[in-house]
Formats: structure tokens, C-alpha cells, sequence
């Protein structure tokens, strides 16, 4: 049995091609030679050009939007490396997409991220590379490795040397309570209070700010989250700090999703800056003043390089 691959290769789909190119570079590699295309009926095509046989090789793709058609592009990318014999597969999932769906949240509801995990490693990988999965427990719907990496080391030393650490008139906001075990992490890393955005969600991509739990009169405010969608939960927390006597406020995430609305909202809102990390491309359209991007390609490139040399991963989540 082959338990680890004789060379690494990054290979990369449709979505995030960028990324995958800055991950290689880290590694002083080249992205494998293969090409993802589409039929006319819309079958998606897939074709490998170089070797891979007892190949260590990483699959950078994020199902982002369009969804489907990103996951479909990671699925038979993988199954075509399994059939070419590569050694080991791994699963670089920088967005993992459906993960929102990741219980019952009502009668007949599908739990759809087990689902997703489930076509994962069937399709062929040997484990999964992924970041700030939108509920944790989505690591046990995988029966392989998981290696989760977090967002909150990459974005909290931006805001440290922007502001300081241990500041009194700095206040980190979690934007509900789902979020607040993320803030906590954020708040302590710049040694910050915290406070809690208490909202009422009467509908999916509709958020209504109920209260703030917390001190935020006066202060500059940095909201946390995983990942901003529509943007309406992370627009109508800025405009209630703002309500409530903040000084400032500006807002980060890992996973900038921001469709249907979002860009406008963002524009519109009084937030400051939004820093996002490239876990998905963003297109011109989207790359809006207000929004400053950082690079997850560093952090990776050292998980691939540990995952390849098998060291412990685990340094890289402090």
C-alpha cells in the first residue's frame, strides 16, 4: 500500500487558478499540465498532461460559485489522478462550498455537506485541505484526514499592526453568537474586548440586529466572521455599532462569497475596509475599494509541505 506520494504536483481547476499558482510558486513548482473544459452539453472534460503515476498530488480548487460546476471539476479531476495511479490525492479545499448545510434545520431537510464529503472521497481523495469550515463537526462527515485550517492567524496580525495590541478603545464583534468562539480567538490574539452582535434571522440572507452584548460607544470596531454571502448580516451589524456610538468600524472574513447584493451593501454601509483572504477569486467586478485582500497562499504552501513530508500540521492553527 502507498502511503505517500515519491514527488509533490499541484494540479488546479477552474476556480482558483491564481491561488493555486502562488501556492506552487511558495513551493518552488509549477502547476501540473492539465486542462479543465466543458462539453457542449455542459459534461465537464477533463485532461492530464504529464504523469502522475506514485505521485503526492493537491487538488486546489474551491467550490465556489458555480458551485456545482466547480465541485463536478474537482470530483473527475480526482478520479482521473486515481485512474493515472498518483500515490496520494489531497483534496486542497480552500472554500468548501455546501457547508452551510450541515445539519436538519427542518423536517425533510437534506444535510447536503455530508453528502458533499461523502462524493469527495468516494471520487478518490486520500484526505482533505481545507479552511474555516462554516461549522467545524463538517470534519467528522469525512472517513479520511482533514486537516482544517483557520483564518484567524492570517487576519489577526494585520489589525495588531495596524492598531496595536492591548488597546482599550479597540473592540473585537463577533456578528451573532455562531461566530463568538472566532472573535474570542481574534480578541485574545490583539488582548481586546469583545462583544456580541444578538440577532434575529427571520429568514435565509434576511438578518434583523436585535441587541448589542458588549461596550462599543466610542470604540473602533473590527467585525469577524468566516464568510460574508449576501452581505446583509455583516452590513446591518456595522450600521447597529454605528446606532450604538462606534467610533469606526471595519470588517474582515475569510471566505468573500459576496453575491446577489453584497457589493453594494459593502458600498453603501459604514464600514471602513473589509479585509477578505483569496480563498475564492474575486472578479474585477467585486474588487471595490472598500475591500483589501490578503494571500492564504503562505499557509497552505506550508500544510502541503508538512502533509508531504509528514509533519504535524497542527503548529500551523496557533
Amino acid at each position: 500500500m502507498i502511503t505517500h506520494g515519491k514527488n509533490i504536483k499541484i494540479f488546479a481547476a477552474n476556480s482558483n487558478p491564481d491561488l493555486a499558482a502562488r501556492i506552487a510558486e511558495r513551493l518552488e513548482l509549477p502547476v501540473g499540465k492539465s486542462s479543465v473544459g466543458m462539453f457542449s452539453d455542459g459534461e465537464i472534460s477533463v485532461n492530464l498532461y504529464e504523469t502522475v503515476r506514485g505521485s503526492d498530488v493537491f487538488v486546489v480548487q474551491s467550490t465556489s460559485e458555480p458551485v456545482n460546476d466547480h465541485l463536478m471539476e474537482l470530483l473527475i479531476m480526482i478520479d482521473a489522478l486515481k485512474r493515472a495511479s498518483a500515490g496520494r490525492i489531497t483534496a486542497v479545499i480552500p472554500y468548501m462550498g455546501y457547508a452551510r448545510q450541515d445539519r436538519k434545520a427542518k423536517a425533510r431537510d437534506p444535510i447536503s455537506a455530508k453528502l458533499v464529503a461523502d462524493l469527495i472521497s468516494t471520487a478518490g481523495a486520500d484526505r482533505v485541505l481545507t479552511m474555516d469550515l462554516h461549522a467545524a463537526q463538517i470534519q467528522g462527515f469525512f472517513n479520511i484526514p482533514v486537516d482544517h485550517l483557520l483564518g484567524v492567524p492570517i487576519l489577526a496580525p494585520y489589525y495588531a499592526k495596524k492598531f496595536g495590541r492591548d488597546r482599550d478603545d479597540i473592540v473585537v464583534v463577533s456578528p451573532d453568537l455562531g461566530s463568538v468562539t472566532r472573535a474570542r480567538n481574534f480578541a485574545q490574539r490583539l488582548n481586546v474586548p469583545l462583544a456580541i452582535i444578538d440577532k434575529r434571522r427571520p429568514k435565509a440572507n434576511v438578518s434583523e440586529v436585535m441587541n448589542i452584548i458588549g461596550d462599543v460607544k466610542e470604540k473602533t470596531v473590527i467585525l469577524v466572521d468566516d464568510m460574508i454571502d449576501t452581505a446583509g448580516t455583516i452590513t446591518h451589524g456595522a450600521q447597529a455599532l454605528v446606532d450604538y456610538g462606534a467610533k469606526e468600524v471595519y470588517a474582515c472574513c475569510t471566505h468573500p462569497v459576496l453575491s446577489g447584493p453584497a457589493i453594494e451593501r459593502i458600498e453603501n454601509c459604514p464600514i471602513t475596509e473589509l479585509l477578505v483572504l483569496d480563498t475564492i477569486s474575486l472578479p474585477e467586478e467585486k474588487k471595490i475599494d472598500k475591500i483589501k485582500t490578503m494571500s492564504v497562499a503562505p499557509v497552505f504552501a506550508e500544510a502541503i509541505e508538512r502533509i508531504y513530508e509528514d509533519l504535524s500540521v497542527s503548529t500551523l492553527f496557533v
